[in-house]
């Protein structure tokens, strides 16, 4: 995999959560395309269509489903809104009904749940301990009769925990409530099969784990939930025989895609679909034998243990919790949250990327991404611009 990452011959990159380097095959095609688009005009818009069933069909692949079951978004924020504001939301039975989310989210799986207040229904938010790790029994208290759907992040962007997805599909759907999963922090390592996983609808942008350019997503909506959401924005490519251009009938497309309206981002999708097949030739949805991690998933966690080692060999105060994860039932990822005492992080952060070290700085700490292409060099890298930077820095009145 390291050999396909053209940025790993220059950068130690730790930024995937952030937003990821694109493969050379994902950029070669992207490139392609600017070709095609600036000698030929539209000539090859067949040629792009097509790209984007592929991508259809490799997303379904990744996650174990029917490509009629994915639609093709610009983002997780989109995909968020399609379901908050077209869920047919079930008012007259006294009281009103309600949603539950997380409280330490990320703005876009937060803000989209929290402005249906104004339409008279009930956000309630789950309360999450500082460390970060979710305890699904909170969850459930906040669960009852009129919950009509559960919205959580897979894996926290800031703690770097994973939730157990058959744990808590089983918990919301006991009640009767739908589920919302943002997997945006983990698709593209961990394997995510929803033959088995009941989740009901699922969105994840392309350019963090699955390495894909920024402006391209994908969208599950079982199949069976199709029409439990309102299409609240619709076009040409909504209906059925879309490019008839004919308004005269609105039959929407049996199949997730009439979500996605009008035109689309085929330079995003090209690229996106080049990534996620290099991912999925790695086997990244695969489980190895009597685990549930894939292959590359096992590099991960491999190599942020490795970092978080180092780390607290040099004085760092790493947010990372083996003995609390597992007694609450989440696993770990490839983020590793950390402080050094005394040292201002954005400066830290400034000072690494003048060394080629690239992470990012959130809620007042750093937060380094591992990727299955990182390796004990890319580590050796990060620890030593930390050594120096911290041995000269002052500290922070």
């Amino acid at each position: 995999m390291r050999s396909q990452i053209p940025t790993a011959n220059s950068w130690a990159y730790f930024d995937h959560a952030a937003v990821s380097p694109l493969p050379k095959a994902s950029a070669d095609a992207m490139r392609q395309f600017l070709c095609e688009a600036e000698s030929d005009g539209d000539f090859c818009w067949p040629k792009w269509a097509a790209a984007a069933q592929r991508l259809r069909s490799s997303a379904a692949q990744l996650l174990h489903c029917e490509p009629c079951e994915m639609a093709l978004i610009p983002n997780t924020t989109f995909g968020i809104n399609l379901v908050a504001n077209g869920l047919r939301w079930e008012f007259g039975r006294g009281t009103p009904p309600n949603v539950v989310v997380l409280e330490n989210e990320f703005s876009s799986n937060l803000l989209p749940w929290n402005s249906l207040s104004e339409q008279g229904i009930e956000v309630r938010h789950v309360p999450v301990a500082p460390h970060g790790i979710v305890d699904l029994n909170q969850i459930r208290t906040c669960i009852d009769a009129r919950t009509q759907l559960v919205s959580a992040s897979w894996v926290g962007y800031l703690s770097g925990y994973r939730l157990d997805l058959a744990k808590l599909c089983d918990l919301v759907h006991e009640s009767g409530a739908k589920l919302f999963i943002d997997a945006i922090q983990g698709l593209g390592v961990f394997p995510c099969n929803l033959a088995k996983l009941p989740i009901d609808f699922l969105a994840a942008d392309g350019h963090k784990w699955m390495m894909g350019p920024e402006g391209a997503g994908i969208l599950f909506i079982r199949e069976k939930n199709l029409d439990y959401l309102k299409p609240m924005m619709v076009g040409w490519g909504s209906i059925e025989g879309a490019h008839t251009f004919s308004t005269q009938s609105m039959s929407l497309k049996k199949s997730a895609s009439r979500f996605e309206g009008g035109s689309a981002n085929h330079i995003g999708q090209i690229g996106l679909e080049r990534s996620i097949q290099m991912l999925l030739d790695l086997g990244c949805h695969l489980g190895t034998a009597n685990k549930e991690e894939s292959l590359l998933g096992e590099s991960v966690l491999e190599m942020a243990d490795l970092l978080e080692e180092r780390l607290r060999s040099v004085g760092a105060v790493v947010h990372r919790d083996h003995s609390i994860a597992e007694q609450l039932g989440s696993r770990l990822t490839g983020i590793v949250g950390f402080e050094m005492p005394g040292c201002d992080p954005s400066e830290l952060r400034s000072r690494l990327i003048r060394d080629k070290v690239m992470l990012s700085v959130r809620h007042g700490r750093l937060r380094a991404a591992v990727h299955a292409y990182n390796d004990p060099h890319d580590i050796d890298r990060m620890i030593q611009g930390i050594r120096e930077s911290y041995s000269t820095s002052r500290p922070v009145l």
